[in-house]
């Protein structure tokens, strides 16, 4: 199995408002950055969706070390909470619908697919990635306001 690394970080100016994510792919020496963003959404959807369309540019199953600084998406996965989410109907332990359902069961399935290990890291701290990501995250939400 080929090993990649990955980071990703999204950002929202309002939540919600307009977001963007980025990404960078690393295997061996190749880098790939990806980018995107959307009109009005959360920074919760933008972290999500980073993560996702990150593993879905892979061509094959892959060892992922996959870095983020998104509590929500590392916890969500770590600690089980998705898989429970998704066994009760998309509806959490304290009876409220789980906020993301559609990017939450992309990330399950792209999980059965790929060995991912998440590594969380604090942001803004000077992260090389994680800040390349954030860059590449803050320029798809400017380019996506009004």
């Amino acid at each position: 199995m080929r090993k990649v690394d990955i980071y990703t970080d999204g950002a929202c100016s309002g939540n919600p408002g307009p977001g963007g994510w980025g990404a960078v792919l690393v295997y061996g020496q190749h880098e790939k950055e990806l980018s995107g963003g959307d009109r009005n959404t959360t920074n919760n959807r933008m972290e999500l969706t980073a993560v996702i369309e990150a593993l879905r540019i892979l061509k094959e199953p892959c060892a992922v070390t996959l870095t983020t600084d998104s509590r929500y998406v590392v916890d969500g996965i770590t600690k089980g909470w998705a898989r429970s989410w998704k066994r009760n109907g998309w509806v959490k332990s304290d009876k409220k619908p789980a906020l993301n359902p559609e990017l939450w069961d992309a990330l399950l399935g792209l999980l059965d697919v790929h060995q991912v290990e998440f590594v969380w890291v604090k942001g803004h701290a000077g992260h090389p990635y994680n800040e390349r990501c954030d860059r590449l995250a803050v320029a798809q939400t400017e380019q996506h306001k009004g």
